[in-house]
């Protein structure tokens, strides 16, 4: 119920409104945002560089209304490559498609995404499209697989609450597209998404497997210990190697976690939002789990 609620509450603009002229949230955003400026996302990736870990810089904004509200998101995710090749980051970059024009006409943000890949892969680096609700999963799917087989520097995420994502890795898979695999964030009904957490929990590990026994360098975006006990069992199991896969985790969640795993020998990668459109990133972050949620309470009554 707490957490329906909360993903209501990320849609609805008077809300947002509030919370983000509120200054204590604002701050209290930090915990799960690098910051509203490129400037600020870089230092973030540089920290993580020094402590042994990849990163992924997200410029965050989603469903624009206007042509021209995509555009600027375009110009902003190819600035963002080349500061990375400037400051000599190990960085890699995500992106949405409602951000680049998809709820206004499929071409053209393929046309968007298209310019994104080929900068990135000026640059030798890599774009990984986000998935977002399941009413944009089939179109997502489609999209970068016409944009990977003109240029293998896309990828793409699978959500492993739909029932539909085993058959998506597969797919994806025949395309050589390299996939982050996470749960999923976004309110879905019982039609296309399992309902219990354990099914969800299963399903992740069918997925990792299928992932990390294809050949192809994954992500695996977890803080479940469990989820990423069953990750390691299975590469040693199959006598993977730490090299052939990387573990994803969120800015500001589970650090502990994050240098645990570094120290182990394990690739890490961070996946660092930024930009004046947090709102709905960050009450997703409160939705998924109720101790994010007391944070925030704990930190505005504050005196």
């Amino acid at each position: 119920m707490l957490r329906s609620t909360l993903l209501k509450l990320s849609e609805s603009k008077s809300f947002a409104n509030w919370v983000t002229s509120n200054g204590t949230t604002r701050r209290m955003a930090r915990r799960f945002v690098a910051g509203e400026t490129l400037d600020e996302a870089i230092a973030a990736a540089r920290e993580c560089n020094n402590a042994g870990m990849f990163a992924s810089l997200d410029y965050l904004g989603e469903n624009v209304a206007t042509t021209s509200d995509a555009q600027r998101s375009r110009d902003a995710y190819l600035e963002v490559f080349e500061r990375i090749a400037q400051e000599g980051l190990h960085a890699n970059v995500s992106g949405k498609l409602t951000q680049l024009g998809l709820d206004i006409n499929i071409e053209f943000c393929e046309g968007l995404v298209r310019s994104i890949v080929e900068r990135a892969a000026g640059f030798d680096n890599f774009l990984r499209i986000d998935m977002e609700g399941s009413l944009y999963t089939q179109r997502t799917i489609e999209l970068v697989k016409r944009v990977r087989a003109r240029n293998p520097a896309v990828g793409t995420v699978i959500q492993s609450y739909l029932y539909r994502s085993e058959t998506d890795v597969t797919d994806l898979l025949a395309y050589g597209c390299r996939i982050r695999l996470c749960k999923g964030a976004y309110k879905e009904s019982e039609e296309v998404a399992f309902p219990q957490k354990a099914d969800v929990d299963g399903n992740f590990v069918r997925l990792m497997q299928l992932l990390l026994s294809s050949g192809f360098y994954h992500g695996i975006a977890t803080h479940d210990p469990r989820m990423i006990a069953a990750t390691i069992r299975h590469a040693a199991a199959k006598q993977i190697s730490k090299d052939d896969f990387e573990f994803q985790m969120l800015y500001g969640v589970r650090t502990d976690l994050q240098r645990r795993l570094v120290k182990d020998g394990y690739r890490v990668r961070i996946y660092i939002p930024f930009g004046r459109d947090w709102f709905p990133y960050f009450m997703r972050r409160l939705a998924e789990r109720p101790a994010n949620l007391g944070f925030l309470v704990r930190n505005y009554f504050r005196p």
